[in-house]
């Protein structure tokens, strides 16, 4: 049976919780008798550890750090890690077969100075302080989680059970991870490389015409997506749709279509092995040309850089 520590402190993330949730969902796929994990909330000091909302979990205290994986929550704020912790850290990343860290939980993983030279994430908003302060570790701002050896580090939020489905995966299999997945409601995994951006959410409309328009867009990338094409799906003339659309995502439906193409064109090159000819049309770029350019814009380098680094 493979022992999970999660450790908790004093103004933890409660949201991180769900992660427990995904090794006990791997043990229900198990079978009755046959739990594959054994998970323990863990603590500096052990008892009652309140968290950032108020509500109080019970926890043990620091012992035996050779737990087979260690998750280290994060929190809403950045505050000093204590030398308890610290040190339970340093011995866990020796003794334990993987070392992981949900959002800000970085922080704690860089004092202890298991992140020195290694390749993390964090939640975004925090990311340009880990590497001012750690400028040792190398910081991704837009990974959902990345992997370095026996240390796994992913970003805020939700992007704890990325994480720890990529971890069952890795254990069990991909089965069992998409069968958890169902379980928990969510998409299956995200992977480690997805953006921690999303175009969809960026824009943010308020009606559902626009919502509906947008959804369907990105169901038909590949299409010819004309402003006609747009307002009739949304039921608007096209005068209508244009004015509208500007109004409540602040951007032209001709950008916005551009946004959508891009992330999905990034996702296919980060996550599968195709061709940049084929992805260029499946997203509805047409051509490779037009792609690069529209990388250029979004994120300052070409298909083919982002294609190096998803190899890397």
């Amino acid at each position: 049976m493979k022992r999970i520590g999660v450790v908790v402190f004093p103004g933890f993330q409660i949201l991180d919780m769900v992660a427990v949730s995904v090794f006990e969902l791997a043990n229900l796929e198990a079978g009755p008798g046959q739990p594959t994990y054994e998970i323990e909330l863990i603590s500096e000091h052990g008892g009652l550890v309140r968290s950032s909302s108020g509500v109080q979990v019970g926890s043990k205290a620091f012992d035996d750090p050779a737990y087979d994986t260690v998750v280290v929550a994060g929190a809403m704020f950045v505050e000093p890690s204590s030398a308890g912790l610290r040190a339970f850290l340093k011995r866990a990343l020796a003794a334990s077969r993987r070392t992981a860290s949900i959002c800000t939980g970085a922080f704690a993983l860089a004092e202890a100075g298991i992140l020195d030279g290694r390749r993390v994430t964090t939640h975004w908003a925090f990311a340009r302080e880990l590497q001012h302060r750690f400028p040792k570790t190398q910081v991704d701002d837009d990974r959902i989680f990345i992997v370095d050896g026996s240390v796994w580090t992913s970003a805020g939020m939700t992007a704890c059970i990325d994480l720890c489905l990529a971890l069952v995966e890795a254990d069990l299999g991909a089965d069992v991870s998409r069968a958890i997945a169902r379980k928990l409601v969510v998409y299956h995994r995200r992977t480690g490389g997805q953006s921690q951006f999303s175009a969809m959410l960026d824009l943010q409309p308020r009606s559902d015409r626009i919502q509906t328009a947008l959804t369907w867009a990105k169901d038909h990338l590949r299409e010819r997506l004309s402003v006609e094409t747009l307002a009739e799906v949304a039921h608007l003339s096209p005068r209508q749709f244009s004015r509208a659309f500007r109004d409540e995502t602040r951007q032209s439906p001709a950008k916005a279509i551009e946004n959508l193409r891009v992330e999905a064109a990034r996702s296919m090159i980060e996550t599968g092995r195709h061709s940049l000819e084929t992805v260029a049309l499946e997203t509805g770029f047409m051509d490779t040309e037009r792609m690069r350019r529209a990388f250029l814009r979004a994120f300052g380098q070409p298909p083919q850089a982002v294609k190096r680094a998803a190899r890397a």
